[in-house]
């Protein structure tokens, strides 16, 4: 019961009117006791006032009896009762020789009041603290000195304080009892407000938002309260209305997307996945997988730890197949409200089609190629022959040379689709182990006289020591010649190309970085597209057929690997090729 708000301000009110009444009365039997002994002292110092003494001291010196019948003359004025007496007591003996007390011959007297009347003076101190009040007047007479002893055994003080404690406890009991009354009726208008709000809060907790809080009419704090929290009623009923539409929107696009969406958490547990998702991967019960489990299956090099803490790889893209159907998942790293990491959300995209056509491109392009040897060696015969014919016709011969010489273009054009085409199955390459730098040294070597030509600097520097590499030496050889090509092709003349090669951590590293002409912005994003020249006639006219790097991406691709081209206008190119270390199977 003291648990609820309204008795524990009841309890306030009750422990209130205690600590008041408790206070009260202290004071108020304190003051009744001052009081007492102030009023005792003040009539004993009336009584035994200057005149008074000189004339009991005078009267005394010639009668010894004189002492005696004035006492007993001033009872009243003394106050003298069954509660307080009056002594007069030889200073010599310590003999009672008379006294307003029927037994009062056997008196034993322990004041200081008394013991300071037998040294000649008046003793007239008070003590709340002793059980008696006392008053001590020496006066000398012929027989000696005698001490008139007034004393008060306070019993009337006691009972006084003992009827006002009554009162006192009287008054508490009633006063408890009506602040229990007050107080519970005053906590009563306080916490019901409150209980109703209280209760509106647990209901609005459960979801529902239509009740308002209605009997609260009041225009204190209270009501105020009242209607704020009316007011946030109203507020968050929209607000959830708010994100429960936006949820079912997005709920819906996402159960009627043609991509697959899965959302994994950083335990790496599955959290949501479309329908689309499911069908794609085959997956009923989403409990058993696990995101390093899951893309194991599917043959995915990927980790949920790499994606999480490594930042190079918060966003990938992997491709994967599963039941005949070719998948590209991209990966991504999304935050939570707090913004820290939540998790991994993976988009399937169904590439069947795509690979299908891709594959289509590539035999016809491979099947074109292949076709147009024949005929491009015919014509190259045919024209040379021809040749010798028109030697002494210049316009005849020069027509011929045009004609060798696009059909030399042509017969390059179709061997190197017929080599991209090749790459483009990865059972075409021929692994063995050799030595990179044995490699790039033999490259730099043959490619250095072919710079010198132009006036160029062609230098290799190794920044660490170069393992043995497990791939295919004549496509790695062959993708630094079309680099270092390029790089003196593209550089003015005196210019500088540097080679460097390293390992870096588990991967292989070689960069070449010239101070060519550079290639614009624009252009990087499709450098490695398939006849894509920045500079067409430039291009052209330096014999290029806009596959070379098209091919190196290939052959990396197939290491795998990674090619990664910075550049900028007028100051020069870097290419960067990343190599994976792979042991022999």
């Amino acid at each position: 019961m003291f648990k609820s708000l309204q008795w524990k301000l009841v309890m306030v009110f009750v422990l209130l009117v205690l600590a008041i009444m408790t206070v009260a009365g202290s004071f108020l039997v304190l003051r009744v006791s001052v009081f007492y002994h102030d009023m005792f002292a003040s009539e004993m110092a009336d009584t035994f006032s200057q005149s008074f003494l000189a004339r009991l001291e005078n009267g005394a010196a010639g009668d010894t009896e004189f002492v005696k019948n004035t006492m007993r003359a001033t009872m009243s004025r003394l106050g003298i009762d069954s509660y307080r007496n009056y002594y007069i007591i030889s200073a010599d003996s310590g003999t009672v020789l008379d006294g307003s007390s029927a037994g009062s011959s056997g008196l034993y007297v322990d004041s200081d009041n008394f013991i300071t009347a037998l040294t000649g003076n008046v003793g007239n101190s008070t003590n709340a603290r002793k059980q008696f009040m006392d008053y001590a007047v020496p006066v000398d007479t012929p027989s000696g000195r005698q001490i008139i002893y007034i004393k008060d055994t306070k019993e009337e003080l006691t009972k006084i304080i003992q009827h006002i404690f009554e009162i006192i406890i009287q008054a508490v009991v009633l006063g408890i009892i009506i602040s229990i009354i007050i107080g519970y009726f005053l906590s009563r208008a306080i916490t019901t407000p409150i209980s109703n709000l209280t209760k509106r809060a647990k209901r609005l907790s459960e979801g529902q938002f239509d009740p308002r809080v209605e009997n609260i009419k009041a225009d204190d704090e209270i009501g105020i309260l009242a209607e704020t929290f009316n007011d946030m009623s109203s507020t968050l009923k929209g607000t959830l209305s708010d994100i429960s539409t936006e949820k079912n929107k997005i709920e819906a696009i996402l159960q009627n997307m043609t991509d697959g969406v899965m959302a994994f958490g950083t335990d790496g547990k599955i959290i949501h996945i479309n329908s689309t998702a499911r069908k794609m991967l085959n997956i009923e019960n989403v409990e058993q997988y696990r995101f390093d489990k899951l893309f194991s299956i599917l043959g995915a090099d990927i980790l949920i730890g790499d994606l999480l803490y490594l930042e190079e790889k918060r966003s990938c893209e992997r491709e994967v197949t599963k039941d005949n159907i070719a998948l590209k998942v991209n990966f991504a790293v999304f935050d939570d409200e707090r913004n820290k990491t939540g998790g991994v959300l993976a988009v399937l995209h169904d590439i069947t089609k795509q690979q299908k056509l891709e594959n289509s491109r590539r035999e016809f392009v491979a099947n074109v190629s292949h076709e147009l040897r024949t005929p491009l060696t015919t014509v190259k015969s045919y024209a040379e022959t021809l040749l010798d014919f028109v030697k002494d016709n210049k316009t005849a011969a020069a027509f011929t040379n045009t004609i060798l010489n696009e059909t030399d273009r042509m017969t390059r054009l179709v061997k190197d689709l017929l080599v991209l085409s090749s790459l483009e199955n990865s059972a075409s390459l021929n692994k063995t182990v050799f030595s990179l730098k044995a490699m790039i040294h033999d490259v730099v070597s043959t490619m250095t006289l072919v710079a010198s030509e132009k006036g160029h600097r062609l230098q290799f520097k190794q920044s660490s020591e170069l393992p043995e590499f497990y791939g295919d030496s004549d496509k790695l050889e062959q993708v630094l010649y079309n680099i270092i090509s390029n790089s003196i092709k593209y550089t003015p003349n005196g210019g500088k190309i540097l080679v460097r090669a390293g390992k870096v951590y588990h991967e292989i590293q070689i960069e070449v970085q010239d101070t060519g002409i550079g290639i614009p912005e624009k252009d990087l994003s499709r450098i490695f597209e398939r006849f894509y020249r920045v500079d067409k006639a430039r291009s052209r006219e330096l014999g290029g057929t806009g596959l070379g790097l098209a091919i190196s991406k290939s052959i990396i691709d197939s290491h795998g690997g990674q090619i990664h081209i910075d550049s900028k206008p007028g100051e020069g190119t870097s290419v960067l090729i990343t190599l994976p270390i792979v042991k022999k199977k």
